[in-house]
């Protein structure tokens, strides 16, 4: 049983972190040619929608997945411009403080350290930024972050991060047991693209460091507390070490 759970987490990195949802190809495909640039989808790269990963060359590879990034940081600012106006929201005058020292790090490209997120966890079980609480705006940017078309329902778009999220952190608990020290430099870097990282460009070993502190948090979270991993795609990934592209 715990070989299939491995293998199978296996198989997720290589087809997750690598298959964009429908979101970002059919966005391209109904792009008008006078908004090519604007996605960033030279013609060239066609290939990118009409073979799959294995048939990609290897700059195929890093150019793709630099445009499936590009889109998603797309989100960022707005996820991060959500965080900072709910900060009043929040009815703990302690985690109000630690949530405006999370978003001033962030925004001055400071890396945040793992207490920094972990210490905002009740934020994210609870209003206003628990799974449940998330209003629509902030879901539809989310999706975005996570390559999912943001063109559905409310209800839909809830369900649909929820499952996202509770995929990743049960692959979390199946890597945290095998160890990463046991995946491929391949495998690293494609578990840390399916998490945000853009990864294509930041050396193997950058890229377990920040493998194994992802880890950390995840394994350290409850069920209640997965948006706080939702957003843990942009908070970890967003400044950590040349991954600014």
């Amino acid at each position: 049983m715990a070989l299939s759970r491995v293998c199978w987490a296996r198989a997720a990195l290589w087809g997750a972190a690598v298959t964009p949802g429908p979101y970002v190809t059919r966005k391209l495909q109904l792009a008008r040619p006078r908004a090519g640039l604007a996605w960033g989808a030279p013609r060239y790269l066609f290939p990118r929608q009409l073979l799959i990963q294995h048939f990609w060359t290897p700059k195929q590879q890093i150019d793709f997945l630099d445009i499936y990034h590009a889109l998603r940081k797309q989100s960022h600012p707005e996820i991060l411009g959500y965080l900072e106006r709910v900060i009043p929201l929040v009815s703990d005058a302690g985690l109000r403080w630690h949530m405006t020292e999370l978003c001033t790090k962030i925004q001055h490209g400071t890396h945040p350290a793992i207490h920094d997120i972990l210490a905002l966890r009740e934020c994210f079980s609870n209003h206003p930024l628990g799974m449940n609480q998330l209003h629509a705006l902030q879901m539809k940017a989310l999706s975005r972050a996570m390559l999912l078309t943001p063109y559905l329902p409310s209800f839909l778009l809830r369900h649909r991060l929820k499952t996202h999220t509770t995929v990743i952190h049960q692959l979390d608990r199946a890597l945290a047991k095998l160890g990463i020290g046991h995946l491929t430099p391949q495998e690293v870097k494609s578990a840390c693209y399916l998490r945000g990282l853009n990864s294509t460009h930041i050396a193997e070993e950058r890229c377990r460091t920040w493998l194994g502190e992802w880890l950390q948090i995840s394994c350290s979270l409850k069920e209640a507390e997965l948006s706080l991993l939702l957003h843990n795609v942009v908070l970890l990934s967003i400044n950590y070490t040349g991954s600014r592209r």
